[in-house]
């Protein structure tokens, strides 16, 4: 689990002081276990919180541990230096880019993985990359391609007989793929 050292908790404890309406922290992972993988910590207001967060209290405040993102912050230390400047809050989360994926994780996990371990090294040799921006109910993944990708002419064939292809295959229960990128800036396009 997490690690919040007393300089931080101290630090964490004074800059929550200081806001009227922040219950404590929460601490999640944007994109977890993919290359682009952000640890956050950010103030946690009235409906932030979420259903299978985990709640630990600390010294002067208390923090909530998104539910996703616990496996990959697993061995994470969030710490606070002072320094010339005044100091820094520093988070080292070495498993959060990690692919931490079986038939039990999220959709959303199992998505990112086969994009950034099949789809995106074929994509890389084109400049290209696509991700995911969300699963939508009806089970659509919606995607947004970039580099390369982004205004390239052969586009639509690449979304439909390569990278749904693909996901569809190993994620049975997707319906199909959506691209919600914006093709008219051909400035990067490969073709």
């Amino acid at each position: 689990m997490v690690t919040i050292t007393e300089s931080a908790q101290d630090y964490l404890a004074e800059l929550l002081s200081r806001q009227e309406d922040a219950l404590g922290v929460r601490v999640f992972i944007n994109q977890p276990g993919t290359p682009k993988a952000e640890t956050c910590i950010a103030y946690c207001r009235e409906g932030d919180l979420q259903e299978g967060d985990e709640e630990r209290e600390f010294r002067g405040f208390k923090a909530w541990f998104d539910a996703r993102s616990l496996p990959y912050l697993e061995d994470a230390l969030v710490d606070y230096s002072k320094d010339r400047m005044g100091g820094q809050l520093t988070i080292k989360a070495p498993n959060a880019k990690m692919p931490r994926v079986g038939a039990d994780s999220p959709l959303e996990d199992r998505i990112n993985y086969v994009l950034y371990n099949e789809v995106n090294p074929a994509l890389a040799a084109h400049g290209g990359e696509v991700s995911l921006v969300e699963v939508t109910e009806d089970c659509y993944a919606i995607l947004r391609f970039g580099g390369g990708c982004q205004g390239c002419s052969a586009v639509d064939m690449t979304l439909k007989d390569g990278v749904e292809k693909t996901l569809l295959e190993q994620l049975p229960q997707l319906r199909g793929v959506r691209d919600m990128t914006d093709h008219s800036d051909r400035s990067q396009s490969y073709y």
